[in-house]
Order: C-alpha cells, then sequence, then structure tokens
C-alpha cells in the first residue's frame, strides 16, 4: 500500500498540513534512525521504553531479553511505536514563535512476537545490517542459546502517519522591523572517530565510511 488511509488516531488534528501518510515518507523517517519509543500500558499503567527498532519490508520490530517486563507487557497488546529526529533549532523575533524543525512516524497496532526461531535469526540479522552493513557475515555464528534468549516483537506498517517541520521562522508582521537574528541553526548526527577495544588483535582496523549517515534519507515531498 503505498499510502496509508489516515484513522482517527493517526490524523493530524494540529498542523494537517504538516501530516504524511505516503508509504515513501514514512519509511524514510523509519529508516533513517534506529532510536525509537515504544508506548504500551504495563500493570494498568502507561510506559514507554526507548528502544532500536528496524524496519524490513511492511513490518517494523524491536527486541530485547526474554525476559523484558517492557516486551511481555507489549505482546499481543495494542502500542504505539514513535521515531523522531530533530533537524534544527528555529530562531525568531519573539520567543512564543521559536520552534523546532523535525520528522516524526508515529505507529499504532497490536505488537506481535516473533516465534519461529529461524524467522527471529532473519529479522536479528536484518537489524544488524541495516545498522552495519556487511557486519554480519564477518562475526562468529549466532549460538541457538542466545536466539532463544532473546524477544523480537512486530508491528505493521499500517495504522501509521509522519510529522514534518521543514521552513524558517514565521513570525507576526510587525515584529519583521525587530533587530534580533532569526533563522535556523540545523542539526545533524554524526559517528565520530572510532575508539578500539583495546583488546582487538593486531592489524584488526575498522573503516567508518562503510556504515551509512545517521539522520538522513528525508524522501518526502513538499511541507
Amino acid at each position: 500500500m503505498s499510502t496509508l488511509t489516515p484513522t482517527d488516531r493517526t490524523r493530524l488534528r494540529r498542523r494537517p498540513q504538516r501530516g504524511h501518510f505516503d508509504r515513501a515518507t514514512i519509511d524514510a523517517i523509519l529508516d533513517a534512525t534506529p532510536l525509537c519509543h515504544v508506548g504500551y500500558v504495563i500493570d494498568g499503567a502507561p510506559a514507554v521504553t526507548p528502544t532500536l527498532q528496524w524496519r524490513h519490508g511492511d513490518r517494523v520490530y524491536w527486541h530485547g531479553a526474554s525476559a523484558s517486563r517492557a516486551l511481555k507487557a507489549s505482546e499481543g497488546m495494542d502500542v504505539c511505536l514513535t521515531v523522531s529526529l530533530l533537524d534544527g533549532l528555529v530562531l525568531a523575533r519573539s520567543a512564543f514563535h521559536h520552534s523546532a524543525n523535525y520528522r516524526s512516524v508515529m505507529i499504532y497496532g497490536r505488537a506481535i512476537v516473533v516465534d519461529d526461531p529461524t524467522e527471529k535469526r532473519a529479522a536479528l540479522e536484518a537489524f544488524l545490517e541495516r545498522l552495519y552493513p556487511g557486519r554480519w557475515a564477518t562475526l562468529r555464528p549466532v549460538q541457538d542459546k542466545e536466539i532463544k534468549a532473546t524477544r523480537v516483537l512486530s508491528l505493521p506498517i499500517e495504522e501509521a502517519s509522519a510529522k514534518i517541520r521543514d521552513a524558517g521562522p514565521v513570525d507576526d508582521e510587525e515584529d519583521y522591523d525587530v533587530p534580533v537574528w532569526a533563522g535556523v541553526l540545523p542539526l545533524q548526527q554524526t559517528f565520530g572517530a572510532p575508539e578500539p577495544d583495546p583488546r582487538n588483535l593486531p592489524g584488526v582496523t575498522l573503516d567508518p565510511a562503510s556504515f551509512p549517515p545517521i539522520g538522513h534519507g528525508h524522501g518526502h515531498g513538499h511541507v
């Protein structure tokens, strides 16, 4: 499905012009960062857990220890998974009109556990390859006990929306005569210099250029 149908949970009530329901935009934001927050109910109270996500086809996945209370509470239940990227701080001529440029996605749905060991192994390989392309094949093989100790949940990308702000400041007309600098301070997330483990074997190195940049993949139309 190239464009999702808005629902009562995903339609934007404020600034609807910033909303996007096409999968190209939603997928690009999901693929641009692994960090997400999963909202769920545990022991009758709301909770939000930060974790890492990855998209594979029409589903988004996250994982943790098999004993995780958060994952056990989410399994088979309605959850809300959110991804957000801060792209810049917007400075205006008044405090009220300061803002931020961002890209975000919210996905609602029922979290499904990945039980099949082969499917779980493939999902975890897709996760590692999303972060470190080509690295899975260089590592020692994953052990069955490691797969068993890991719980993987997935969520269909069916009830979702993206929200994007990508513009400069918008001041009151009379404030444009105020002698205060206004504009955008762009923000980017990048890798720093690798910090090697002191127990690396001699001659073993890492090429940071082999890793994809973080935070890119806009893939959206006009805002």
